[in-house]
């Protein structure tokens, strides 16, 4: 706490006060600079965070695309075969994992179904009544149609 006496020019109480400032311009200085670093270090923290955040949906929209697009190259396949006429045969790859993520694929109940196994995508779409099932690489699918029935991996 600055004493202030009673000095008998204002030239005295000039330099009495600048002399006992520095002491405290240090202090205020090395509070300024701890509020700067935190208030920089915060804002790194926050641009940081939203970059991850875009990385991430990014990554999610990719991966629900190609799961998208297996499934519905199945889809197409099967309707391929349906509008072709008896005696049309074709064989087709599917991929044994999509972006690194292992997954499976079936036809059930009308529906071509794909699931990544850790759960996190899933997609169903409908084709038409299907005898057979898909398989995954390094096999290949075979679909025919005979006699109005469209045939999937069934010889």
């Amino acid at each position: 706490m600055i004493k202030i006496k009673k000095l008998k020019s204002n030239s005295h109480l000039y330099s009495y006060i600048n002399n006992k400032l520095p002491k405290y311009k240090c202090s205020q200085s090395a509070i300024e600079f701890l509020v700067l670093t935190g208030f920089l270090l915060f804002s790194f923290t926050v641009f940081f965070l939203v970059i991850e955040g875009n990385m991430s949906d990014k990554i999610k929209e990719r991966q629900d695309l190609a799961i998208k697009s297996v499934a519905i190259a199945v889809q197409e396949e099967i309707d391929l075969a349906f509008q072709s006429s008896d005696g049309y045969y074709r064989q087709f790859n599917i991929p044994e994992n999509i972006n690194g993520e292992e997954y499976e694929i079936n036809i059930t109940e009308r529906a071509v179904y794909l699931r990544t196994n850790d759960g996190k995508y899933a997609i169903a779409l409908p084709v038409k009544n299907v005898t057979g099932d898909v398989v995954k690489q390094p096999e290949i699918n075979t679909i025919r149609k005979e006699n109005g029935e469209v045939k999937l991996n069934i010889n």
